[in-house]
């Protein structure tokens, strides 16, 4: 695609049904595979175990369930697989605590220091997932209102929706590949929403001044995607080379950052892919479209009499 020709503007609704469709099929996902949430937003409790030497998967559940519990699949981590965590979708009280500790320390000669357990209750859980959504939604609200005051109202409302668009294709790839979804999630995409929205101001800076430089009035749709078109053909590059320069650093957490953090960084790499991705082809087409409408609303509007 040579983006120094590319018509964006005319290819929009290429674009609006391929998004279209992604959000259906993730719809869909959502509704069969549910959400994989973490104990932070649900209940129950989390076993972390380091030893001096590596741990076995099937020794380690074992050793759990002697104790009459019923813990997930564990997942190993560390240089060695010297490290083990496991999920448990129950609060456990302080004797279970205590017995699962001495159970441990026994089995894998390990120390006190070396074995954490963590829980959370049914009533920290939904505190925590209605912060969450609060800090979401406070966010997005804020970025209408920064756009609104640096640029215009209906900008403001399309930079939302890419934003939204690439919020959900998060969610819906971590229903699909049944990903843990924690505050590191949340840490994530509020990441996402950050980076996305300075794409797409960008864009939107370079169509204003691009609409201060044209000459002549704005009156109809092709006048105005004349100057969109423009303006991303001129953005494109910073904005590809941007995305890139974020995905490699991306990428190599995700090879050497080790197990804790691979959540995170799996939810910025697709982040950083879809945001690239509405930035340039959603949020601009979609303003163009909502402001040609307005143009034409306000010149039918009769003058008012004297």
């Amino acid at each position: 695609m040579n983006y120094k020709t590319f018509d964006f503007i005319k290819q929009r609704t290429k674009f609006f049904i391929f998004s279209g469709v992604i959000t259906i099929a993730g719809i869909v996902v959502i509704l069969f595979f549910g959400m994989n949430l973490g104990i932070d937003f649900s209940s129950g409790t989390r076993i972390d175990v380091k030893a001096p030497h590596e741990i076995n998967v099937d020794q380690f559940q074992q050793s759990i369930q002697s104790i009459g519990l019923n813990a997930e699949r564990p997942v190993l981590s560390g240089t060695n697989n010297t490290i083990v965590s496991v999920r448990i979708n129950k609060q456990l009280n302080q004797d279970e605590i205590a017995q699962v500790k001495t159970t441990v320390k026994k089995q894998f000669d390990v120390s006190n220091s070396n074995v954490n357990v963590s829980t959370v209750s049914p009533q920290i859980g939904r505190e925590l997932a209605k912060n969450a959504f609060w800090a979401v939604l406070i966010s997005s609200l804020c970025i209408i209102v920064y756009v609104w005051i640096r640029f215009e109202f209906l900008q403001g409302l399309a930079a939302i929706v890419a934003l939204l668009h690439d919020a959900f294709i998060i969610i819906s790839v971590f229903s699909l590949l049944h990903l843990e979804v924690n505050i590191d999630f949340i840490a994530a995409v509020l990441t996402i929403v950050g980076y996305s929205i300075n794409d797409t101001i960008v864009t939107f800076d370079r169509i204003r001044e691009n609409m201060k430089l044209n000459k002549k009035k704005l009156r109809t749709f092709e006048d105005l995607a004349e100057i969109v078109n423009k303006s991303i053909q001129q953005t494109f590059v910073r904005s590809v080379n941007t995305v890139l320069t974020v995905l490699i650093a991306t990428v190599a957490l995700l090879i050497f950052g080790g197990p804790s953090i691979r959540n995170f960084t799996i939810a910025l790499l697709i982040g950083l892919i879809s945001g690239a991705y509405s930035s340039i082809f959603i949020a601009s087409p979609l303003w163009a479209i909502w402001k040609i409408k307005a143009i034409q609303k306000s010149k039918k509007k009769p003058s008012p009499s004297v």
